[in-house]
Protein backbone atom coordinates (compact mmCIF):
# COMPACT_ATOMS: atom_id res chain seq x y z
CA UNK A 1 0.00 0.00 0.00
CA UNK A 2 1.41 3.24 -0.89
CA UNK A 3 2.26 6.14 1.65
CA UNK A 4 -0.17 8.33 -0.24
CA UNK A 5 -3.31 5.95 0.18
CA UNK A 6 -2.70 6.06 4.07
CA UNK A 7 -2.14 9.00 4.40
CA UNK A 8 -5.71 9.83 2.24
CA UNK A 9 -7.65 6.73 4.16
CA UNK A 10 -6.26 8.62 7.67
CA UNK A 11 -7.45 12.05 6.66
CA UNK A 12 -10.58 10.75 5.49
CA UNK A 13 -11.26 8.72 9.03
CA UNK A 14 -9.65 12.34 10.66
CA UNK A 15 -12.30 13.57 9.03
CA UNK A 16 -15.13 11.66 9.25
CA UNK A 17 -14.73 11.21 13.43
CA UNK A 18 -14.40 15.40 13.77
CA UNK A 19 -17.53 15.66 12.22
CA UNK A 20 -19.72 13.35 13.43
CA UNK A 21 -18.17 14.68 16.76
CA UNK A 22 -19.87 18.01 15.57
CA UNK A 23 -22.65 16.41 15.05
CA UNK A 24 -23.46 14.73 18.01
CA UNK A 25 -22.23 18.17 20.02
CA UNK A 26 -25.00 20.38 18.36
CA UNK A 27 -21.98 22.52 16.43
CA UNK A 28 -22.98 22.04 12.72
CA UNK A 29 -26.46 22.13 10.49
CA UNK A 30 -28.47 19.00 10.47
CA UNK A 31 -31.74 18.18 9.02
CA UNK A 32 -33.23 15.05 7.79
CA UNK A 33 -33.02 14.99 4.08
CA UNK A 34 -32.67 18.91 3.70
CA UNK A 35 -29.91 21.26 5.10
CA UNK A 36 -30.54 23.54 7.92
CA UNK A 37 -30.13 26.75 8.02
CA UNK A 38 -26.54 27.32 9.33
CA UNK A 39 -25.64 27.47 13.20
CA UNK A 40 -28.49 25.55 13.93
CA UNK A 41 -28.18 22.28 16.40
CA UNK A 42 -27.91 18.72 14.42
CA UNK A 43 -30.39 16.31 15.58
CA UNK A 44 -29.19 12.73 15.96
CA UNK A 45 -32.56 10.88 16.09
CA UNK A 46 -33.49 9.08 18.86
CA UNK A 47 -32.61 5.36 18.42
CA UNK A 48 -30.03 6.08 16.15
CA UNK A 49 -26.48 3.93 16.80
CA UNK A 50 -24.67 4.19 13.39
CA UNK A 51 -24.19 6.59 10.23
CA UNK A 52 -23.59 5.94 6.85
CA UNK A 53 -21.23 8.52 5.85
CA UNK A 54 -20.56 9.29 1.80
CA UNK A 55 -17.80 11.61 0.94
CA UNK A 56 -18.32 13.31 -2.43
CA UNK A 57 -15.98 15.75 -4.38
CA UNK A 58 -17.71 18.33 -6.97
CA UNK A 59 -15.72 18.36 -9.86
CA UNK A 60 -14.01 21.85 -11.01
CA UNK A 61 -16.25 24.38 -11.49
CA UNK A 62 -19.56 22.16 -10.36
CA UNK A 63 -20.02 23.01 -6.33
CA UNK A 64 -23.27 24.98 -7.31
CA UNK A 65 -24.17 23.19 -9.43
CA UNK A 66 -24.13 19.66 -7.16
CA UNK A 67 -25.06 21.29 -4.52
CA UNK A 68 -28.09 22.48 -6.12
CA UNK A 69 -28.23 18.42 -7.73
CA UNK A 70 -28.33 17.77 -4.06
CA UNK A 71 -30.96 19.96 -3.36
CA UNK A 72 -33.33 18.82 -6.17
CA UNK A 73 -32.68 15.54 -7.67
CA UNK A 74 -31.29 13.51 -4.40
CA UNK A 75 -33.23 15.00 -1.22
CA UNK A 76 -36.87 13.59 -2.66
CA UNK A 77 -35.85 10.82 -3.08
CA UNK A 78 -33.79 10.83 0.68
CA UNK A 79 -37.14 11.72 1.73
CA UNK A 80 -39.10 8.56 -0.20
CA UNK A 81 -36.44 6.27 1.21
CA UNK A 82 -36.91 7.51 4.70
CA UNK A 83 -40.64 7.90 4.57
CA UNK A 84 -40.11 3.81 3.46
CA UNK A 85 -38.00 3.47 6.65
CA UNK A 86 -34.48 3.11 5.45
CA UNK A 87 -32.86 5.18 7.41
CA UNK A 88 -33.78 7.90 10.16
CA UNK A 89 -32.62 10.75 9.08
CA UNK A 90 -29.90 12.59 6.53
CA UNK A 91 -27.57 15.29 6.73
CA UNK A 92 -25.38 17.08 4.10
CA UNK A 93 -22.52 19.04 4.89
CA UNK A 94 -20.36 21.42 2.91
CA UNK A 95 -16.88 21.70 3.18
CA UNK A 96 -15.63 25.44 3.82
CA UNK A 97 -11.83 23.98 4.07
CA UNK A 98 -10.51 23.57 0.51
CA UNK A 99 -7.64 21.71 2.09
CA UNK A 100 -10.04 18.62 2.60
CA UNK A 101 -10.31 15.98 -0.20
CA UNK A 102 -14.14 16.05 -0.10
CA UNK A 103 -16.71 18.99 -0.94
CA UNK A 104 -19.60 17.45 0.33
CA UNK A 105 -20.66 14.71 2.98
CA UNK A 106 -23.65 12.64 3.45
CA UNK A 107 -24.49 11.45 7.09
CA UNK A 108 -27.04 9.05 7.10
CA UNK A 109 -28.44 8.37 10.96
CA UNK A 110 -29.60 4.60 10.68
CA UNK A 111 -30.99 2.70 13.70
CA UNK A 112 -29.16 -0.75 13.43
CA UNK A 113 -26.89 -2.81 11.06
CA UNK A 114 -30.24 -4.49 9.20
CA UNK A 115 -31.46 -0.83 8.35
CA UNK A 116 -27.41 -0.28 7.38
CA UNK A 117 -27.53 -3.68 5.11
CA UNK A 118 -30.51 -2.18 3.67
CA UNK A 119 -29.60 1.03 3.27
CA UNK A 120 -28.46 1.32 -0.85
CA UNK A 121 -31.53 -1.18 -2.14
CA UNK A 122 -33.93 1.12 -0.23
CA UNK A 123 -32.55 4.54 -2.15
CA UNK A 124 -32.55 2.83 -5.26
CA UNK A 125 -35.66 1.90 -4.77
CA UNK A 126 -37.06 5.47 -3.77
CA UNK A 127 -35.17 6.49 -7.01
CA UNK A 128 -37.61 4.45 -8.92
CA UNK A 129 -40.13 5.93 -6.93
CA UNK A 130 -39.85 9.17 -7.68
CA UNK A 131 -38.64 8.80 -11.40
CA UNK A 132 -39.95 5.45 -12.80
CA UNK A 133 -38.83 6.21 -16.35
CA UNK A 134 -35.80 4.22 -16.81
CA UNK A 135 -33.94 6.24 -19.50
CA UNK A 136 -34.56 9.56 -17.39
CA UNK A 137 -33.04 7.96 -14.21
CA UNK A 138 -29.92 6.57 -16.46
CA UNK A 139 -30.11 10.61 -17.77
CA UNK A 140 -30.42 11.70 -13.89
CA UNK A 141 -27.39 9.21 -12.68
CA UNK A 142 -25.14 10.17 -15.91
CA UNK A 143 -25.76 13.51 -15.21
CA UNK A 144 -24.79 13.33 -10.91
CA UNK A 145 -21.32 11.49 -12.46
CA UNK A 146 -20.68 14.56 -14.62
CA UNK A 147 -20.72 16.70 -11.07
CA UNK A 148 -18.85 14.79 -8.59
CA UNK A 149 -16.64 12.18 -7.92
CA UNK A 150 -16.84 9.92 -4.75
CA UNK A 151 -14.00 10.12 -2.39
CA UNK A 152 -14.66 7.53 0.00
CA UNK A 153 -17.06 5.94 2.31
CA UNK A 154 -17.17 5.37 5.92
CA UNK A 155 -19.80 3.57 8.97
CA UNK A 156 -19.37 4.87 12.89
CA UNK A 157 -20.70 4.18 15.67
CA UNK A 158 -22.56 7.23 17.33
CA UNK A 159 -21.94 7.03 20.87
CA UNK A 160 -23.66 9.30 22.97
Amino acid sequence: MSLTSTKSRWWRARVAWALVGAVLGGCASGGSGRQEPAGQAARVPAGATLAQIYFWRAKPGKLDEYTRYIREVAEPIDEQARLAGAFLSVTTYMASDTTVPWTHMRVFAVRDSAQLRGLGDALTAAGVRVQPDSVKRRQQNEYSASLRDRVGSVVVQLVR
